[in-house]
C-alpha cells in the first residue's frame, strides 16, 4: 500500500469513495432527498474539485494495485473557532476508507500521516467532529489522544444530527 497526494486526476474516484463510504456508513439514517443534497454539497466531484484547489486543504490518498482504499483530508486552519483553545487551530475533516478496505490499517496508516501533518505545519491544537452514535470512531480517535470538548450538530439535507467535537492539543 502506498500514500500519495492527490491530483486532480484522483477527483472521479475521490467523489466515488467518498460518497460510497458515506451512505454506506449513514445512509439508512437519511431521507432520500437529504440525502441527496449532502452528497451533491459536500462530496461531488465539483466540490471536491474545489477542496483540491483550496490551499487551506491536504490530501493524502491511499492506494494498493492502482486502486484507492481511503483517503484524509486536513483543513489548515480552525473549523470551530468558538471552542478552539490553541493559538493554530488545525482540523481533520475527513478520514474515509473503502468498506471493502476497513479494518486493514489505513485509517491508522492516513491519521498516523495527517498528525505528522499538524505538527509540521505548527498546530498547537487539532480538532475533529465525528457522528454522536459513531462509538468505534471515537475509540478511534481516543486512542491518538483526542477527547470529546463540545456537543455539536451535522446538517444533512433538512436533517440536523447530534455529533461531537474533538479536540486533542499537541
Amino acid at each position: 500500500m502506498i500514500l500519495r497526494s492527490a491530483k486532480f486526476a484522483d477527483i472521479p474516484a475521490l467523489s466515488r469513495l467518498a460518497t460510497e463510504s458515506f451512505v454506506a456508513k449513514f445512509g439508512p439514517l437519511y431521507k432520500p432527498a437529504d440525502l441527496t443534497v449532502f452528497l451533491e454539497d459536500m462530496l461531488s466531484e465539483r466540490v471536491i474539485a474545489q477542496e483540491l484547489a483550496n490551499p487551506e486543504r491536504v490530501y493524502r490518498l491511499a492506494e494498493a494495485g492502482g486502486e484507492l482504499l481511503g483517503y484524509c483530508k486536513i483543513g489548515l486552519s480552525c473549523g470551530f473557532p468558538e471552542d478552539a483553545r490553541g493559538n493554530r487551530v488545525m482540523e481533520l475533516k475527513q478520514l474515509y476508507t473503502s468498506s471493502a478496505a476497513t479494518g486493514q490499517g489505513i485509517g491508522t496508516l492516513l491519521m498516523d500521516w495527517a498528525m505528522e501533518q499538524f505538527r509540521s505545519h505548527g498546530a498547537d491544537e487539532v480538532q475533529l467532529s465525528v457522528f454522536a452514535y459513531n462509538d468505534g470512531a471515537h475509540r478511534f480517535y481516543q486512542r491518538y489522544g483526542f477527547e470529546k470538548v463540545a456537543d455539536i450538530t451535522f446538517q444533512v439535507g433538512e436533517q440536523h444530527d447530534p455529533e461531537f467535537l474533538f479536540a486533542r492539543m499537541l
